[in-house]
């Protein structure tokens, strides 16, 4: 009787921490709400103490002319009363108009000191608001500064430099938190693109020396004058279906690294390589009646050329494949236009639902059908073009032309 299997063993626990344990006071930890509460406490302090000062010597000013005696008495043996701010006391009044008088007086200085101690204090409290914005704009800029690095590193990191990082110094606060959880998890990306990297090396290797022996070793049956009829046709079938593999394969391939940006970029003419593209696709488009035509004009992007090539490659051989029996044309044109190269591929052919556009930019899906049992392709060719346009931060769009046919219109940053 066979012993029973041990039971399977625990999974290994992960070795990246994203937490780090708090201390015993972890009130004290300076943190960004503390450091704000602070300095924000600390600003209206400051301004608190600034506006009571000019307020209060505003005010001592204002009391000091408001209490000054508006009028005096001169003359030697007939007294007189003299007054420059109180028009209304004079010479020859009796005891009650020269009290009501001078109540009248003192009460229009008090209005004056009153309201030249609010036009004070108004303009203190713009000169203090101005100053107070511009503290705070400064203040704001140091304290969101660490975020600005975060950002600017987050853009390099989506050009596909993924050996960035932000190493930010300074106290232990959120902000730092943040940055070393993000730098954590650059690593642990970097290192799942350079296994995926080699993942891609070592199947391009694998899979494709396999499917060239068999190639090798059908061709050499089919070299065999003597071989029997049933044996040359069925090395023919399987020569086509080794064929049809090693497609799928480079095509699988190319998709997988494609998907990365291209981190070595040249200088690459579209017009150039629309005309590779067009040579290399003008003997199947004699053989189906196919005419080519369009301009191209000079159109200068930074990337991979073999890359851009095999775009231009895939949507010509589409637009040929894909055509009316008689009478078809393919129009390519490039162009650079506003910052841009363009590429476009027109062709005539059958008439394209705009709800199934999309699906063409599926892998292994064509129109109408989800199986790739068709002698055009492996149903990877618009897939792949797309994936090669946003590696070079382009995007690829598809529109159905009037009468039938498509649009293929590639941008890309020049």
């Amino acid at each position: 009787m066979a012993a029973n299997p041990a039971p399977p063993s625990a999974p290994p626990k992960p070795t990246w921490d994203p937490g780090q344990p708090e201390g015993p006071f972890p009130w004290l930890r300076p943190t960004i709400r503390i450091r704000l509460t602070l300095l924000y406490g600390g600003m209206f302090l400051i301004a608190g103490i600034l506006l009571l000062s000019i307020i209060y010597l505003l005010a001592a000013t204002a009391l000091k002319e408001g209490n000054a005696i508006g009028y005096k008495i001169v003359g030697g043996q007939n007294v007189q009363v003299s007054s420059p701010t109180c028009p209304g006391v004079g010479v020859d009044q009796s005891y009650e108009q020269f009290n009501a008088a001078i109540g009248q007086c003192i009460l229009d200085q008090r209005k004056h000191a009153l309201d030249d101690l609010l036009s004070r204090s108004l303009m203190a409290l713009l000169g203090l608001s101005i100053i107070a914005f511009a503290f705070g704009y400064a203040m704001a800029g140091r304290v969101l500064s660490p975020l600005g690095k975060i950002t600017r590193t987050a853009r390099r990191v989506v050009g596909s430099d993924l050996t960035r990082r932000i190493e930010l110094d300074g106290p232990d606060d959120e902000l730092k938190e943040l940055a070393d959880t993000f730098d954590e998890m650059l690593d642990r990306l970097e290192r799942a693109f350079t296994a995926q990297q080699r993942f891609v090396a070592n199947a391009s290797h694998e899979l494709r020396t396999p499917l060239a022996i068999n190639r090798t070793l059908l061709e050499v049956h089919l070299s065999d004058p003597g071989a029997p009829v049933e044996l040359q046709q069925l090395g023919k079938t399987l020569l086509a279906t080794n064929e049809r593999s090693e497609q799928l394969v480079e095509g699988l391939l190319l998709l997988a690294r494609s998907d990365n940006q291209i981190i070595e970029r040249k200088p690459v003419d579209l017009a150039e390589v629309a005309s590779r593209a067009i040579d290399q696709a003008r003997g199947e488009a004699e053989a189906k009646g196919v005419e080519i035509r369009g301009e191209r004009a000079l159109a200068v992007v930074q990337g991979n050329g073999v890359l851009l090539e095999r775009i231009a490659l895939n949507l010509v051989q589409n637009a040929v494949r894909y055509n009316v029996p008689e009478g078809g044309w393919v129009e390519v044109t490039t162009e650079a236009q506003h910052g841009q190269a363009i590429l476009l591929v027109s062709n005539t052919g059958p008439v394209v639902p705009a709800y199934e556009v999309d699906n063409l930019f599926e892998p292994f899906r064509r129109l109408r059908t989800e199986r790739t049992g068709s002698d055009k392709g492996v149903g990877l060719g618009l897939s792949i073009a797309r994936s090669v346009a946003r590696a070079h931060g382009g995007r690829m769009q598809a529109i159905p032309r009037e009468g039938g046919g498509l649009v293929m219109r590639v941008t890309l940053p020049l």
